[in-house]
Parts: structure tokens; sequence; C-alpha cells
């Protein structure tokens, strides 16, 4: 699954994008955006390595027979993948809730879907009953559609667009506010949008699969990491391996879900419990720096590569540390002094534009970028065609190309037996798009149906792009896709007519069909180094695409009804990309004139610094672009403040120290381990959400005054 942002964006699709560098991945919102970390998870990196010492792979499976499509989609792969899904969305969706970082699941994937599956054919072998025998191929057709469900977690726009349509989110704005602009959430209408959106993605790219994997030979890093951790877990030395690993995640999965169970006593009312705890003293909580004890982004830290780590610290410290407080000192003068906080003609004016302005400087970066390395791609790939020259990023030399190893072969043909028909694919994606121009003008009437043809005209070629750059570079660029609606669609429909809706709608449309393309080729890669067949891989995609439309809804529900101050700043859930996203479409639709004073030439230098810093980062090569800091990580706690970040550097330092005491189990165990505390501290959220829906209050509120204010408490007590 991508790890990053924006929501933890694009990586849109918690599924595979990647960062800045290819070691660099993270989960950010954008552009970044949930870009696969697979690469940065060493136990992958070890199941890689490991194989890379073997001269097939495939020689090792060379026996055992490779079952056909339909019984690699088994009724207990489809259930185990239902119950990770689950408990996949409730993970996605409080991260997109809290931060937008979301780090790659992928792995945790791969591991407990072998667990479940293997444990519950020992069982029914034991007592005679097993049919058909756990494959690498049904394990990952489980990878593929528990991904799939909880990447709409992401691609939904839950804790983005969607959500900054609502009345809560609008209220935070003081533009754009009209009733045309505003949709609140509702069950029916989110799944009925999911449904008539998010397949769109996965016709438009199916007739290319066989261009992508075998004649451009993209490599598709994090398809191919997963490929290679399933392959080592069906190997009887990566089968210990991989069970030792579900023991350890088990642990930390328990240690933090009875974490959250033994804090949530202690917040029975406002600011109180471990989450407020002020570690560095009260004025620097005040200024939001504080640790506040959540496994959830200490987990986040230990995936996310050191860098983006320390970028979020650097980030906090320059904006809440330095730039908010001197910032504050104006007030009176740059605005009113008279304002709400929250007021975004004040010192929130601030924070979020200028956010806003390092994601689309570094959004429009790595998007020319990006472009760029496709175009040349293709122009190296059609242009050398007779001479039989290849991709640069297949690592062959240019020439005649190299006979085919085994490996090859034997995934080659397999890949092209199970053929899935262009006409189903070109049937799928106009049924579907005439379906979606009829019904998504009903739920979002801003949204002209002739808008959405034109979107559905050029989706399918930016789908391309973005599966193909993902392929290069691992980076999937579904957010800045969706950004370009934002202010296209949002222009074109002006502030009269409900620009703000109709761009947010337009961002949801093309976020998903973007998103869920690349997602399907990583899947596709997968599935050719593994010898799943593109049927099922495609069915298995088709599959958890429909229950994330069901599960993500009804997930996102119970936290609206759970927490009636969901997406308020004070909110343990303030959805910050919320309002990020609602204020770019206002932006979009009436300008800069709602700006505080100096905010837009501030916004300019901060846009010019984060083009600036990329361009340093890939100047000076990766030995020192370790070094600089990432200027999407940097924006993200400019809005939420440290406290996030000094969790997530602690699991930094846990990791590395960790490394330097005994690296081999840091490398084997440490991935387990952040998942453990990720998925236990996540999953604590369902029973969190129902003990609020049916009025369980916690019994102690623990909260920490200054010496003076408890003083004045007491005597007050006291009289």
């Amino acid at each position: 699954m991508n790890t990053y942002t924006d929501e933890g964006e694009d990586n849109g699709r918690r599924r595979n994008n990647g960062h800045h560098q290819e070691d660099d991945q993270l989960v950010v919102d954008e552009d970044h955006g949930r870009n696969n970390n697979d690469n940065n998870i060493a136990a992958t990196a070890a199941a890689g390595e490991k194989e890379e010492k073997i001269e097939s792979i495939e020689k090792l499976f060379e026996e055992k027979v490779v079952p056909a499509w339909q019984n690699q989609l088994t009724v207990r792969a489809l259930s185990v993948s239902f119950v990770l899904g689950v408990l996949f969305s409730f993970i996605v969706m409080k991260l997109n809730l809290t931060t937008g970082i979301i780090p790659s699941l992928n792995v945790s994937a791969g591991l407990l879907g072998f667990f479940f599956v293997k444990t519950w054919t020992k069982l029914l072998q034991k007592a005679r009953f097993l049919k058909q025998p756990f494959t690498r191929q049904e394990n990952t057709v489980i990878q593929t559609c528990v991904v799939a469900t909880s990447g709409i977690a992401f691609s939904g726009g839950f804790g983005s667009y969607l959500f900054g349509m609502s009345t809560t989110i609008a209220k935070q704005s003081t533009e754009g506010n009209p009733a045309q602009n505003i949709k609140d959430p509702s069950l029916h209408w989110m799944i009925g949008f999911l449904f008539v959106v998010s397949f769109l993605g996965l016709f438009s790219v199916l007739p290319l699969r066989k261009i992508m994997v075998i004649d451009f030979k993209l490599t598709y890093p994090s398809g191919t990491a997963t490929a290679h951790l399933i392959n080592s877990f069906h190997t009887p030395q990566g089968a210990k391996l991989a069970k030792k690993q579900v023991e350890t995640l088990g642990k930390f999965f328990s240690f933090s879900f009875l974490w959250g169970f033994f804090q949530w006593f202690f917040t029975a009312g406002d600011d109180c419990g471990f989450v407020n705890f002020p570690s560095f003293g009260l004025q620097a909580y005040e200024q939001k720096f504080y640790f506040d004890f959540s496994a959830t982004y200490v987990g986040v830290g230990m995936i996310c590569p050191y860098i983006i780590n320390i970028s979020l610290l650097v980030g906090a410290i320059l904006s809440w540390g330095i730039m908010w407080p001197l910032i504050d000192n104006q007030k009176g003068h740059w605005y009113d002094a008279g304002l709400k906080s929250t007021s975004l003609h004040g010192l929130q004016g601030y924070k979020v534009f200028i956010a806003i302005a390092m994601i689309l400087g570094d959004g429009l970066y790595n998007f020319i970028k990006v472009l760029g390395h496709t175009l040349i791609g293709l122009y190296s790939q059609f242009c050398g065609k007779e001479s039989g020259a290849v991709l640069p990023v297949a690592k062959n030399s240019p020439g005649n190309p190299p006979p085919l190893s085994y490996d090859d072969q034997r995934r080659t043909e397999l890949f092209l037996k199970d053929r899935i028909p262009s006409w189903l694919a070109i049937a799928g994606y106009v049924i579907v798009a005439i379906i979606s121009i009829i019904t998504v003008p009903h739920i979002f009437h801003p949204l002209k149906w002739y808008y959405i043809i034109v979107i559905y005209i050029i989706a399918p070629v930016l789908a391309f792009c973005n599966a193909y750059g993902c392929g290069l570079t691992d980076w999937s660029l579904a957010s800045t896709y969706g950004k370009l609606a934002i202010f296209t669609i949002g222009a074109w429909a002006g502030a009269a007519h409900g620009g703000v809706l109709a761009g947010l709608a337009a961002c949801g449309v093309m976020m998903n069909i973007v998103s869920t393309a690349s997602d399907l080729m990583q899947d596709f890669k997968t599935g050719y180094m593994t010898l799943a067949s593109p049927r099922s891989m495609f069915v298995s995609q088709v599959i958890g695409t429909a229950m994330g439309c069901i599960i993500s809804p009804c997930v996102f529900w119970l936290f609206v009804k759970a927490f009636p101050d969901l997406g308020l700043p004070s909110s343990q859930y303030p959805a910050p990309y919320a309002l990020v996203y609602r204020n770019m479409a206002i932006l979009g639709v009436d300008g800069f004139s709602s700006l505080p004073k100096h905010c837009l030439t501030l916004c300019y230098a901060f846009f010019i610094a984060a083009i600036v810093i990329n361009g340093i980062r890939d100047a000076v090569g990766e030995k020192w672009a370790r070094f600089i800091p990432v200027p999407m990580a940097m924006a993200i706690p400019f809005y939420l403040g440290a406290y996030f970040a000094i969790d997530m550097c602690i699991g930094s330092l846990i990791l590395f120290v960790w490394g330097k005491v005994d690296k081999a189990k840091a490398d084997a165990f440490g991935p387990a381990v952040a998942s453990g505390l990720i998925c236990g501290d996540g999953i604590w959220t369902l029973p969190s959400s129902i003990l609020a829906l049916a009025g369980v209050k916690p019994p102690i509120c623990m909260k920490f005054l200054s010496r003076k204010t408890n003083a004045r408490v007491d005597a007050f007590l006291g009289s």
C-alpha cells in the first residue's frame, strides 16, 4: 500500500506510492501520497536479498502445481480479506482523521493473511478436511484484496475532499459557505458515489497490463517487494520467519490495544488524559510540543524513513517554534486582534495557506519530475524499439536484449495464459462512465454532466501516466491530479454556481480513477512474480474495491456518530486535510481575496522554497539528499503542531538504537513491531466508538495545571 500522506495521499491508495527518493518513501498526503514504503521495510528487503542469492526463484516452486485462476479465489481467502479489510479500514480512517500520515500496510496484510490462512489449513489438515493447500497465489489474492479494501478509506476522501464538503469544515472557512457549496456526509450517498467512481480506474488501464509489465519491464518497486515477501513466505525457511514475525506483531498488537484501553479511563473531559501530558512543560505544550503517548505514531515513525520524521520535526520547529509566535506578536497590525482563533483571517489563515503553498510547490515539482521521467522513458522505449533497447529502469544494457531467464519465461507464459479481453475493459469503462455521468450530478448538483464527461475523456491518459510513472519511480501522483481537478473544474463552475463543491467532487472523481489505476498495475506486477493469474488479481481487486465502497463509509459514519466534535481543531480527530482541501477549492474559485496581510507573500516564498529544496535534494544525489528535509513532510505540522512528529521521531530513535544493538533482528522484526503498535491502537477505535455511542463515559479526568492555577483551584474548592 503506499505510505504517505495527504492524507496519506496518494499514495492514494495507501497503496504504492513512493516518495522523493526511492528510499524516502513516506506517507504523506499528497503526492508522495501514499507512497509505498515497502522498499523501506526491512523484512521485505531481507526477503528480496535472500531471493537474489538464488539463481531461480521459480525452480524452488517447480514441483508445485499452479492452481487455475478460479481456485486462487477461495472462500477462505475472501473471508480473511474481509476481516483484515475491516481492521485496516479502521486504521487508515483513524490516521486520515488525525495527521493524514498513512504507512504502507502491505507487509502487515501479507503477514496476517499468511498466518490466518496457514492456521486455517493446518487445522483442516489435522481434521483431514483440507481440500486445497495454501499457495502463494492465494496469498497474493488476499494481499491485493485487503489493500484494495483499505485503500478506499484513503482515496474515498473521508479525511480530505469528501469531509471538506461538510458544514463542520465549512464553518471553519469564512468564504465559500453558501448552501450550494455544502454537503454533509450521509451513508447512502457516500456509498453510491464511491461505487460509481472507484471502478473506472481499473478498466482504464486493464488493456495495458502486458505493455507495462512485460514489454516495458517497469519495476514497480513496491509490487516487486511485496512479491519477494510472499515468495519467501512459502519457502520452508520463510514460513518459519513469517510465523515469528506474526507472533511479534501479535504481542505488540495486544500491548497497543491494552494501552489504548488504559488511557481511555483518564479522558472524562476536555484536555484530559495522557494525550495531553505536558512532557516538555506547559509553555511548550501551548505551542503543541509534547509527547502524546500514541502507540500509532510511534509505530508509524518506525516505518517511515528517518528523513521524513526529521522533516516533520524541522517543520514543527520552524512553524510553531518560530513563525507562529512571531506572527502572533503582530496581532492588531497584520490582522484583527478580536478574531476567533479558528478564523482564516487571523493566525489560522497563515497556518493553513502557507502549508497549502508548500504542498502545492512540492506537488508541482514532483509532477513535472515524474512526467519528465515518463516522457523520457516512453521516448526511449519507442525510439529504441527496433534496436532492442529497453528502459533504463529494467537494468539491461542497450543493444540486443538478453535471452529471458527461466523465471521470466515461466512468469511470462502464465501471465499471458489467462487473458482478459480488451473489449471487456472498454465496455466496462463505457458502461460505468455512463452510469456515473447520470448519477453523480444528482449527488453533487454543481458538478454538471459535461464536467464529468471532460474528466472521463482525459482520465485514461492521466491514469496511464500515473501508472507508468509509478512503475518507474514508485510515486503515485493521484492527489496532484485531484488538486488539478479542484482548480480547473472549480474555476469553470464559478463561485456563483457552487464551484467549491464542484471542485471537491471533481477531485474525488479524478483521484479515485488515477489512484486505482496505479494500484492495479502494482498488483499485476506482484501477480506476475508470484504466478498469480491476471484474472484472479483483477477479480480480487474488484471484490476488494467493492468491499471498500461499503466498509469505509460505514467506518467513517461510525466516527461521525461517535465523536460529535469530529473535524474541529480541538478534537482528537481534527481531520486537518479536510480544511486544507476546502480552502484549495475556495482559492480556485475566489482567488486570494480572503488571505490576511502578508500571507500571500509568505505563501509565494514557501511555494518557491519547496521547489528549490526539492531541486537541491535531487541535485546533490542520494548520499547528501538524506540530510535535506522533505518539503511535503515539513508542511504537515504547520497546521497540526509538533506532538505527532515527536512521537514519530521516538519511533525512529527506537528503531535506530535497536539496529545498533542487533541489526539483523531490527531488520526482520522492526516492521512487525511497528505494525502491531499501529494495528492495536487502530482497532481500539472500534470499542471506543461503541462506548461513545452507548453513552459510556470514562470515570477519571487526568488534567495538568500550572502551580498558580492549581493553587487557585485548591482555594476555590476549599472555600
